[in-house]
């Protein structure tokens, strides 16, 4: 059985993603994560170009790696010098790493115009940097920058490059599509050429700008090359790296090519949806394999195959990439989608009985009137429960009073007047805002968080507002959908009214309705009880 390596290099080159920065304890925190999945190799950063990389690489020598082995990145020696009295090398030896990834010119047009050197000291350069490495006793892996360009425009000279550094000693030669331009079989023949050239291992390293850096990467494999790097999401600078969270399913899944410990596979979307947390990125829904959207079923006709067998519509159980099955209900939606929903909410209902039909029209006429639960399960599972399952609600609204007064400075300032029952009790608080919503939210937080104290994790995480019929102007219905998480699992819920205050109201309420049952957090205690005798303390989760 074939084995690939996995490289990382999210703490680098997926940093150079516009919108992502990352602190020195956000890529300890990565480095932790990608070590315990078990990658290969992870790249800490360039510690000759940053303060922040010299940081991270003084930093992490506190925490010991179990499972891989940590690489520094660095460029080969300027010319003119020699390699052990160039900057980059030195600080490269003093991180105290293992690995060093150099990358060199592969292009003989950009050593002729951006270097303005000659051929053959290009090729001085990238031996003896390797060699200088080598000899302090790294493990040197060398990545032929701008390698595919070069091979297209001057092949001979492209396979010199990288003949000099397996002459300088590199245990490996990445080859690079650095501005991501080539397509599948270009990189097959390229690779394999090089392969047949070498005859010491090789890599891939691809960008997504034609969209294809996950296909490139795979018939690199299958070309010859034992190392893949890329970054997790696909992040990286312009429109990414190879998405190293589909290329390791889809080689070991699917190509029966061991990657990372089969067991951690199970663990993927998890990591996938930690990075872009830490990352503070939304993460893509529609993500092949890890995103929320990536097993999730809409049409009728879907779901009802699915429920016969879920080969039918998907290409492999999601959990063994740790994602889950998801059914939407929605105005395409048949009684197959309603059936899929009962079973998964552990409801006994009669599958014969025309109240799941009459369910199905009234939420077909909710839709129809701007309600939608595609991103608000939170919202659906409880107009079920209310149904089906003798929900009682937490909570409920007596009276609300909004205040905005707008100062003669131009500054605004709201509050929010509320009176709830919880139970048998009546709470009456208010509270201040820099927006009307706002002031709603803390005002609802702060007259609910003494009965229910769990409330206090529970952050509202987006806020969006859509315009129904934008026609009917300041009069149209609006749509609220809200995103609540409490740090580890986060959930949708929905409210729609001509009033963007009554709709803010709905999504809130139920956001935090749906946290305390989902959490199973509020119990019959003399206010009320999260569900009938049909509830079993089921374990779904809320979908993220």
């Amino acid at each position: 059985m074939r084995f690939v390596q996995i490289y990382d290099t999210t703490l680098r080159d997926g940093s150079q993603a516009e919108g992502i920065s990352f602190s020195c304890e956000d890529k300890i925190k990565i480095a932790l994560n990608l070590d315990k999945m078990g990658f290969h190799y992870i790249e800490g950063g360039w510690p000759g170009s940053n303060p922040k990389d010299l940081d991270f690489f003084t930093s992490i020598r506190g925490h010991k790696l179990k499972n891989s082995k940590l690489a520094a990145f660095g460029s080969t020696r300027k010319a003119g010098i020699k390699a052990e009295n160039d900057a980059n090398i030195k600080s490269i030896l003093d991180t105290g790493v293992q690995v060093a990834t150099i990358f060199g010119k592969s292009w003989d047009f950009h050593v002729t115009k951006a270097l303005r050197i000659t051929l053959e000291e290009n090729l001085a350069m990238i031996r003896d940097t390797i060699a200088c490495l080598k000899s302090r006793g790294l493990e040197v892996i060398y990545d032929a920058e701008h390698f595919f360009d070069a091979c297209k425009a001057n092949p001979e000279y492209a396979l010199r490059t990288i003949e000099a550094a397996k002459e300088g000693g590199a245990s490996t030669v990445v080859l690079c599509d650095t501005n991501g331009g080539s397509l599948p079989l270009e990189i097959k023949e390229m690779v394999e050429l090089a392969v047949g050239r070498l005859g010491i291992p090789v890599g891939i390293h691809a960008h997504n700008d034609t969209d294809v850096a996950v296909a490139n990467s795979l018939i690199a494999v299958q070309a010859g090359a034992v190392q893949v790097q890329g970054t997790v999401n696909g992040y990286g600078e312009r429109c990414g790296n190879a998405n190293l969270c589909s290329i390791i399913p889809n080689l070991t899944l699917k190509c029966g090519i061991e990657t990372i410990p089969r067991e951690n596979i199970a663990h993927i979307t998890e990591m996938s949806r930690f990075v872009s947390e830490v990352a503070n990125v939304n993460p893509n829904t529609h993500q092949p394999y890890v995103g929320a959207s990536a097993f999730a079923h809409k049409g009728g006709v879907h779901v009802s195959a699915l429920l016969k067998d879920s080969r039918s519509y998907e290409h492999i159980e999601p959990e063994l990439v740790g994602n889950r099955r998801r059914v939407l209900v929605s105005e395409l939606s048949g009684i197959s989608n309603m059936l899929y929903k009962y079973k998964e909410l552990n409801l006994n209902i009669d599958q014969q009985n025309q109240e799941g039909k009459r369910i199905l029209e009234e939420i077909k006429n909710m839709e129809n009137r701007g309600f939608q639960f595609e991103g608000a399960e939170g919202s659906f599972e409880l107009l079920l429960r209310k149904a089906y399952d003798g929900y009682v609600e937490p909570f409920t609204l007596e009276a609300l009073r909004l205040l905005v007064e707008v100062k003669q400075d131009g500054g605004a300032y709201s509050e929010a007047i509320i009176k709830m029952r919880v139970g048998e009790k009546v709470v009456h608080t208010a509270a201040e805002g820099n927006g009307p919503v706002n002031a709603l939210d803390n005002a609802l937080r702060k007259a609910l968080e003494s009965f229910f104290p769990c409330i206090s994790t529970m952050r509202l995480t987006d806020y969006k507002v859509r315009v129904i019929d934008e026609s009917d102007g300041t009069g149209a219905i609006v749509r609220v959908h809200i995103e609540t998480g409490d740090g580890q699992k986060s959930w949708g819920t929905v409210g729609v009214s001509e009033n963007i205050i009554e709709a803010s109201w709905q999504a809130l309420a139920d956001s935090l309705a749906f946290g305390l049952l989902k959490g199973e957090k509020y119990i019959d205690k003399g206010v009320g009880n999260i569900a009938g005798s049909n509830h079993t303390g089921d374990n779904d989760d809320p979908q993220v």
